[in-house]
């Protein structure tokens, strides 16, 4: 079934990858970050995963071909008086012949990504070979976008 990737903080590689993944979404990451903090909140707290994941549907479908990124149905809250509230929310990528899962953090000046779970088709790249994978993978399902003639 592939190649399995389960992050090990001293791999080099997961930096790398990371940054790949949060390059890739950038856009979506804007367009989630005009929903406000205390709606993800509610969502989370009342459990209406269901309302995150139309937001992150909606907010990837005009950057991302349909599919590739979803909500995997998980999200935590970081939320104390002394400190902005920071959002993680489960997330998963698809698309040819990868699949990753990580944790998209939300706060209020910058946006993280961290890899929880990275898989290939093909069981016997190299970790540059995956590293390369990927950056392919991200950059096929991203969608074109050209000015009007």
């Amino acid at each position: 079934m592939g190649s399995h990737f389960m992050p090990d903080f001293r791999n080099k590689h997961v930096g790398e990858r990371e940054r790949i993944i949060g390059d890739g979404i950038r856009e979506v990451v804007a367009e989630l970050r005009l929903v406000e903090v205390v709606d993800y909140i509610a969502f989370l707290r009342m459990d209406r995963l269901g309302n995150i994941a139309d937001v992150v549907n909606s907010s990837s479908q005009l950057y991302m071909k349909a599919g590739t990124l979803r909500f995997s149905g998980e999200g935590d809250i970081h939320l104390t008086w002394n400190t902005p509230p920071t959002i993680d929310l489960g997330m998963e990528f698809r698309h040819a012949g990868v699949s990753a899962h990580f944790k998209l953090g939300l706060a209020a000046a910058a946006a993280s990504v961290t890899l929880t779970y990275l898989a290939f088709e093909d069981p016997d790249l190299s970790a540059d070979e995956q590293t390369e994978r990927l950056a392919a993978a991200i950059a096929g399902a991203r969608l074109e976008w050209r000015a009007a003639d």
